[in-house]
């Protein structure tokens, strides 16, 4: 009931036409076996999370070194009627005239070449592996994909045997420009499977990630997603968003590499788009 009680409370405040949602201000307490804890800022108001732990906001220094090559695309279009879920705006949710509802993240292109084991990471944990990072705290992301009708289910395990992860399935989306046009494509245009040389065939579940004791302060929650496996393309216990399919981390062995002359320019904006799949009955 605390995870219903969540999601209705950013139901009701996106419904209101509020134009920055705080998603109950720390007065909810979450069920942690669905949704993760509140934003740090909110609940440390309350007391209940140390803003000091290791999901607490860090100042955002410069991204990188300028480098010469071709200058970033124009930043993408928000959706009109998307409401901004945090306070930098790269978090949104969106629920269209028909009832479906979506989560964007903005993000930016930081690799367009390489093996991967990431597709989407938080920002400054594994730019090296993953082609946008975005400044977004993981734990919000997820309450926003439980708002939005997805159910998480569990992440991939190893022991005794290779178990896949499970939950909703999501479309994941892109809206970027390149070469100066606005385009929209499917995730997996940018992904290339090394063993065939095609596009990525499977579409992510909602695994969930791992919410449990801070290692350094046992008085705080972490939502493990936060280490940078928010959208993962290699298996991991902490993803947020992975493959149905075994897809090992081993650097000499990595599935998945990025089809470089598909990606725009590093530091170009590009609005991810999540969207849950209606299971079939």
């Amino acid at each position: 009931m605390r995870c219903l009680s969540l999601t209705m409370a950013i139901l009701i405040l996106l419904s209101s036409g509020c134009d920055d949602v705080k998603v109950a201000q720390g007065k909810i307490k979450p069920n942690l076996a669905s949704a993760p804890p509140q934003e740090a800022e909110d609940a440390s108001k309350s007391g209940s999370v140390d803003t000091q732990g290791p999901t607490a906001a860090k100042p955002r220094p410069a991204r990188f070194e300028k480098e010469e090559e071709t200058p970033a695309e124009k930043d993408p279009p928000i959706p009109e009627g998307a409401k901004p879920l945090n306070k930098n705006k790269t978090l949104y949710f969106e629920t269209l005239k028909d009832g479906t509802r979506r989560v964007h993240l903005l993000s930016t292109v930081v690799l367009r070449e390489g093996p991967l084991e990431v597709f989407l990471c938080k920002y400054q944990t594994k730019e090296h592996e993953s082609i946008v990072d975005c400044d977004v705290d993981a734990r919000e992301v997820h309450m926003a994909l439980v708002a939005a009708k997805a159910v998480p289910g569990t992440p991939v395990k190893f022991s005794p045997k290779y178990t896949p992860a499970t939950g909703s399935r999501i479309k994941v989306t892109m809206t970027y420009y390149f070469n100066g046009k606005l385009l929209n494509k499917d995730a997996r245009y940018w992904i290339k499977d090394v063993r065939n040389k095609k596009e990525l065939a499977h579409d992510w579940v909602f695994a969930g990630s791992r919410l449990e004791n801070n290692p350094d302060n046992p008085q705080e929650k972490y939502y493990y997603a936060n280490n940078g496996e928010i959208i993962s393309l290699s298996n991991f216990p902490d993803s947020m968003l992975d493959l149905p399919i075994e897809s090992t981390d081993k650097n000499n062995e990595l599935m998945f590499e990025a089809w470089t002359e598909r990606i725009p320019p590093k530091q170009t904006k590009v609005l991810i788009t999540l969207e849950p799949v209606p299971a079939k009955r």
